[in-house]
C-alpha cells in the first residue's frame, strides 16, 4: 500500500547567501534555523556525504538552513564561481537542484525508486554516526531530478546547528 510521504525540504543554489536569506526572510517570512556556515571537503560526516553527492574535488561551499511556517526546510547553498543555470540539473549553478522527502524506511523507498526507473546515487549515510539515527541518501528519479531521502524531519536533523 502506498502512503503519502512528507515533504522535507528543497535545496536552492544561490549566488549570494546573505541576500537570499534577506529575501526569503523578508518576502516569504521564512526563518533561519542554522546560520550560514562553511562546508569543506574533508573526512567529516558532512564532507564525506558531499563528496558522495558532488564527486571529488568540490572543495568548499557556504550553506544556511531556513524553515517555512509549516516546517518545510529551505537549504541554501552558495558555491564558489556560481553561474545562472541553463537547466535545473547543474547543482553548481543557481537554481533548484534537488527535492527531498522524509521516509523512515529509506531502504524500502530506495528500492521503490529504483524499481520505477530511478537510481541510487550514493550509499545511505548517517549525519551523526553513533549519536543519532538520522540517515540520508541521494537518488535520482526517472527524469534525472535529484531526490534526497531523509529518515527524520529536517528540523530534527539540523536543529543542533553547524555540522
Amino acid at each position: 500500500m502506498t502512503y503519502p510521504r512528507n515533504f522535507s525540504h528543497i535545496g536552492l543554489s544561490v549566488p549570494d547567501l546573505e541576500a537570499a536569506i534577506t529575501f526569503y526572510s523578508e518576502v516569504m517570512g521564512w526563518y533561519v534555523i542554522m546560520e550560514p556556515s562553511d562546508v569543506v571537503e574533508d573526512d567529516s560526516p558532512i564532507g564525506v556525504m558531499c563528496t558522495d553527492v558532488f564527486g571529488a574535488g568540490w572543495g568548499k561551499f557556504r550553506i544556511a538552513h531556513m524553515a517555512t511556517g509549516d516546517r518545510i526546510g529551505i537549504e541554501l547553498f552558495e558555491f564558489p564561481n556560481n553561474e545562472q543555470p541553463e537547466n535545473n540539473f547543474e547543482f553548481w549553478k543557481t537554481g533548484i537542484f534537488h527535492y527531498a522527502i522524509q521516509d523512515p524506511d529509506i531502504e524500502g523507498m530506495v528500492e521503490k525508486i529504483v524499481a520505477h526507473g530511478g537510481k541510487q546515487r550514493m550509499p545511505i549515510r548517517e549525519y551523526y554516526p553513533g549519536e543519532k539515527p538520522y540517515r540520508m541518501v541521494y537518488c535520482e528519479d526517472p527524469f534525472g531530478n535529484l531526490v534526497e531521502l531523509y529518515s527524520h524531519s529536517y528540523e530534527l536533523t539540523y536543529s543542533e546547528g553547524a555540522y
